[in-house]
This record gives structure tokens, sequence and C-alpha cells, in this order.
């Protein structure tokens, strides 16, 4: 019970920030098959230029909502706020998330994607109803369908011009970043999402297994699968990344030429990017007045800082990705197959997440003796939708990012050390090992009881100090805000009772070690006093 507790409040707060993931994907998906027609796109915005409307296209040529700025109200122009980000990020800010300027205007709610996030949790609901038979035969499928897609990705992005840039850029060892620890407590941290240590759904699904399964072999296996399957998705990634980073840099460099061709009058095709430097310093020393009135205008072309631009999460996902999908060939097509993967890795999570509350639940005699299996289930999903309706909100991108930060990390670290130190300390390592050769038919060697005894532990709370040391030292906590007046994030404080949520999403799964290790001590003790002879 001591473990039960802590898993479910934690899978319940990473279940919840997990299913925008997915509403967000069907959303975007479902705007990426989309008609133009001469008054605009189904999306709600016109794909013409100023200069006119165009006719309408098909499917599969019509280009993406988020392929170009949208008119604004005079139609006499691009809307302001998207000339100064970009369509990709003012598609996914204003017109996907509508978000506020501040986490403390709030909003309401917004029926897209309110709609959509009902139909991703009823779509959970209806796959855990059978209980563990169906929940299997669907988690196959939404874990292997994204490798179809990927393997796809794979021979599209490997043919895309510039890849080899970004496969470069990837394997190409950065001391810096190797010498910092910070890398490699993201990396750790990252393992621990990705293997889906402390979360319950390991040992829900494992809890189905028959008593003489090899889960020793099974964990090996899970381990290779995993760390194969990130390089193998970051080899697609790069590729992909490569590509967006070459198109902006080659395009950066045709508005610099263009410039510098009309400014100066020259010839059509002398100024290439071969000699783009050397021309410019010839203008710089032959017309320095002219070319410091252009100057200005000129930007600073960088492959290097293209590839240099970090962006993580839903940044990476849902702009920096679509930006790439927007400038390949049948755009439609890649856009689909992208979001409709993510949907895939989104309804997999949610479904494992699901699952880890889902069995103690319905384990606990206490609990089932009142309410049946589908009733819980359905309990389950309705409070997880209704929680997840915050995320719908103006302000809702904040909020999804408070639980998305904060409900794992330092409770996820906190679960699973208690979980090593109560098999290897409390339980006992020496049973431990005998119910695992009891299972398996053979006696672990040395490796596996040094790592479980003595290095996971030291390796975990190591972590745990590293990431108490970051909070205090960050000072007030912050967050990225979108303003719409620069077309950028920027950053802010949280306000009290933002960090006051954050703190009870910390407390939620942590606090349930130690008060359900005091209650169970505080019964038992008071079982022994009734139970003892009365002199």
């Amino acid at each position: 019970m001591c473990g039960v507790s802590p898993t479910c409040a934690r899978c319940t707060a990473e279940g919840v920030s997990w299913c925008p993931i997915s509403s967000c994907s069907s959303w975007r998906g479902c705007h990426s098959c989309t008609w133009s027609w001469p008054w605009g796109s189904a999306c709600g915005r016109a794909v013409s230029g100023p200069g006119g409307p165009s006719a309408p296209t098909s499917v599969v040529s019509d280009p993406l909502p988020w392929s170009v700025c949208p008119l604004n109200g005079n139609r006499t122009g691009y809307d302001e706020e998207c000339e100064k980000a970009s369509s990709t990020q003012y598609f996914w800010y204003r017109k996907t998330l509508n978000i506020s300027p501040s986490i403390q205007e709030n909003g309401g709610v917004q029926w897209e994607p309110a709609l959509c996030l009902i139909l991703a949790w009823l779509m959970v609901y209806l796959c855990i109803l059978r209980g563990t038979e169906s929940t299997g035969k669907v988690v196959y499928f939404t874990a292997l369908m994204p490798y179809c897609v990927l393997i796809i990705y794979l021979v599209r992005g490997l043919t895309l011009h510039g890849a080899s840039n970004g496969l470069m850029y990837m394997f190409t060892p950065k001391m810096e970043q190797l010498a910092n620890p910070k890398a490699w407590i993201n990396a750790a941290t990252q393992i621990f999402f990705s293997l889906g240590l402390g979360f319950g759904s390991l040992i829900a699904f494992a809890s189905y297994n028959e008593p003489s399964n090899n889960c020793q072999k099974h964990a090996i296996i899970v381990s290779i699968i995993n760390s194969s399957t990130s390089i193998f998705a970051s080899i697609v990634t790069f590729s992909i990344y490569g590509f967006k980073a070459t198109f902006n840099y080659e395009n950066c460099l045709n508005k610099v030429i263009l410039l510098l061709t009309n400014s100066f009058d020259l010839e059509d095709g002398f100024l290439t990017a071969s000699n783009l430097e050397e021309v410019k310093d010839y203008l710089a020393s032959t017309y320095p007045n002219k070319f410091s009135e252009v100057f200005p205008s000129i930007r600073n072309c960088s492959l290097e800082s293209e590839l240099n631009t970090a962006v993580q999460g839903t940044g990476l996902a849902f702009i920096v990705y679509t930006e790439a999908i927007k400038n390949m060939e049948v755009s439609q097509l890649w856009s689909v197959l992208y979001f409709f993967m993510l949907l895939m890795l989104g309804m997999g999570s949610m479904l494992g997440n699901t699952a880890a509350i889902l069995t103690p639940l319905t384990d606990s005699k206490f609990i089932s003796s009142y309410l049946p299996k589908e009733a819980i289930s359905g309990l389950v999903c309705l409070v997880n939708c209704a929680i997840g309706m915050l995320f719908t909100m103006d302000a809702g991108n904040y909020w999804f990012d408070i639980f998305n930060d904060y409900a794992a990390t330092l409770s996820l670290l906190l679960i699973v050390l208690v979980e090593t130190i109560a098999v290897c300390y409390v339980y006992g390592l020496k049973r431990f090992e005998g119910d695992l050769q009891a299972m398996t038919g053979h006696t672990l060697n040395w490796y596996w009881k040094a790592m479980w005894a003595f290095v996971s532990p030291l390796l975990i709370i190591s972590l745990f100090v590293f990431y108490l040391s970051d909070y205090i030292l960050m000072g007030t906590l912050q967050y990225q805000a979108w303003d719409a007046t620069q077309g950028q994030l920027v950053t802010k404080d949280y306000p009290p009772y933002a960090l006051a949520v954050i703190g009870l999403l910390v407390a939620s799964s942590t606090m349930c070690i130690p008060m359900v290790a005091l209650g169970t001590f505080i019964r038992n003790r008071l079982k022994r006093g009734r139970s003892a002879p009365v002199a």
C-alpha cells in the first residue's frame, strides 16, 4: 500500500498531462487535411496573399494551415503578430492554444481542444473497459505503429537536402556539453521517463505475468530496445532538423543576396553564397555610406546558429517539426503521419498510466466490493478528463508546463529511491534474490546485486540532491509566457498560487509514502496492543 498511493498520485498527474498531447495531435492532424476556398480554409484563415484570394485546391496540394500567415482584418497585409513571430509559431500559440499573455489570465474553456480531450479519454475508457486483455492488444498497436511511421520518416529524412548537416551535428562530440553535469542529469532523467521507472505501469502490467516468467531476460531486452529506439528516433529527428536548419540558412542567404543585388544594382546571378562575404567586404569598402544604410537590414546567416537553436517539449513537437514538415513536398501527407504517430504515443502513455492507477484500485477488496470494474474505470477517466479541462483554457499551456515539469522529476526520483531501498534493505536483497531464483531458475550474479544495493541508490540520491540545489539556486520559479506584441516568449515569475499548486503536485505523491508508512505503523502497533496478553 505504501507504494500504491504515490504511484496513483503521480500517474494521475502524469496521465492528465499526457492527454493534451493526444488531443493537440488529433487537432493538428485534422487541420492537416483541409480544403482551400476563395474565402479561406477550414481553419478560419485565408490562404491567399494580400493581392487576392486563390482558387480551391485539392487536399494534397493545399498548403498547410501554418505554412503562411493569415491576412489582417482589413485584408491589406498579414497579421501583425504572425509577421513578428512566424507562421508556425502563430498557428501554435494563437490558433491552436489561443494562449493568454500570462498564467493569471485563465480565460474560458475552448471547445475545440476540449472536445478532443473528451474524445481522447473516451478512447482510453473503451480500451480499458474489458481489462488488461483488451488494453494489451491496444498497447501493442500504439507501441508498434510509431515504429512504422519512424521508418517511413527515416527514409524520407535521409533523402532531404541538408539531412547530413543534422546528422553531423548529432554525432559530433561537444566537449563543453559533455563536461556539463546538467547534460548527464537530463540524460538520466530521460531514461526514467522512457523506461517508465516509478510510474507503476510496468508493475501493473507485470502483475499479470505467470510466476515462471523470466523477468530478468525481459528487463535486459526492454533496456536494449529502449536505448536503440532513442538512437533510432534521434537519427530521424536530426535528419529532419538538419533539413530545417539548412532550409532556413539558405533562405536567409537568398534574402541577403536579393537585398544587396537590388540595393547596389548588381547583375543577376553575380552574387552567390560562395562569394557573398567577399562581395560584402568589397561593397563596404567601396560604397561605405550606402552600405551603412543597408547594413541594419542584412541578417547574419549561420548554419551553426540554426543548428544550435535548442528546443524541447511541445516546442520541438509542434513548432520545430511542423516548420520542417511545411517545407516538404506533399507536406499534408507527412503532417498526417506525424501527428498520427504523436497521437499513438500519447494514447499509449495514457493507457499505461491509467492501468497503473486502476490495477491497485480494482485489486482493493474494499473498493471493488462497492463498485464494479467498469465504474471504477469510468470514474478514473472522468476525474482525469475533468482535471485536464484546465489545459484547454487560454492559460492552459502554462498549467500544462507546471504538471509536465513538476509532477515528475523530484517525486519520481523519490519514489524510485524508496522502491529500491524497500526491496534491498527492508524486504531484503537475499529474499528478493531467492524469489527471482525461483522464477528464473538460476541465481543472480554480482552485477545485479551491486547495482541494486549500491550504485542505483547513490545515483538517484545524487540526482535528487542536484535537483534540490538547482531549484534553490534558481530562486523564484519562472515560466515562458507568449507576448503577442513582440511575437516571442518572455520570462515571467510564477504567481504565489501557482507556486502553491507546484508544491501540492510534488507533495501529493511524495507525502503519501511517509503518511501511509506512519498509518501502517500505528495500525500494527494498535493490533499488537489489543492482542497482547493481559497479566
